[in-house]
């Protein structure tokens, strides 16, 4: 009786004892997760920057100081698209701070804006009459703007508190004011930290 529960004991010893082979495995995933954030890290710092949304023309997807991922090389693959969000530099002004609008026109469209309402194409955009506020601005949408190669119609989500493409300081943006595509939001900072993809 006494020897059973010896060799009961000396089992449960031998379970818990790490085997060398336990030991290799463990250092192998260590290492394979180790080299994956490495990796990101190189990726992200090579094709990825970091820029604050300056003002509220984003809210409520993006708050005033917020802290954005932009993706630099997604657009040198590919072109944008209708409902991306973009950062650029306006007339490619490098002394200018970064905008960050949606993509709500692309190259080939026919842009206007009639009674508060966004057209493409003479057809009210979907989202308009379900997302967003009535415009009370127009400005050189106002008139029909014909977006030639290259060339991309942005707003702004808070669309009665934005600068953007109807503003004539502003204009259709082209592929050479992109500085990318935003990636990733960093949560507020009295959201406690952290980043989503969006």
């Amino acid at each position: 009786m006494f020897r059973r529960k010896r060799n009961r004991y000396s089992f449960y010893q031998k379970k818990k004892t790490l085997t060398p082979k336990i030991i290799r495995e463990v250092l192998s995933w260590l290492f394979v997760t180790v080299v994956a954030v490495a990796l990101a890290f190189v990726f992200v710092s090579v094709f990825g920057m970091q820029v604050s949304n300056i003002g509220d023309s984003m809210t409520p997807t993006f708050s005033n100081g917020q802290i954005l991922l932009v993706n630099r090389l997604s657009y040198k693959i590919l072109r944008p698209s209708k409902g991306d969000i973009i950062v650029f530099l306006p007339n490619g002004n490098t002394n200018s701070h970064y905008y960050v609008k949606r993509v709500v026109a692309v190259s080939g469209d026919v842009v206007q804006i009639i009674d508060g309402k966004l057209y493409i194409n003479g057809e009210i955009a979907e989202e308009d009459s379900e997302l967003y506020d009535k415009m009370e601005d127009a400005g050189i949408a106002a008139n029909e703007i014909k977006l030639k190669s290259g060339e991309y119609f942005v707003l702004g989500d808070n669309r009665n508190s934005s600068e953007d493409s109807r503003s004539a300081n502003i204009g259709v943006v082209t592929g050479k004011m992109i500085v990318g595509k935003v990636w990733f939001k960093f949560k507020a900072a009295d959201a406690g930290g952290g980043f989503v993809l969006k």
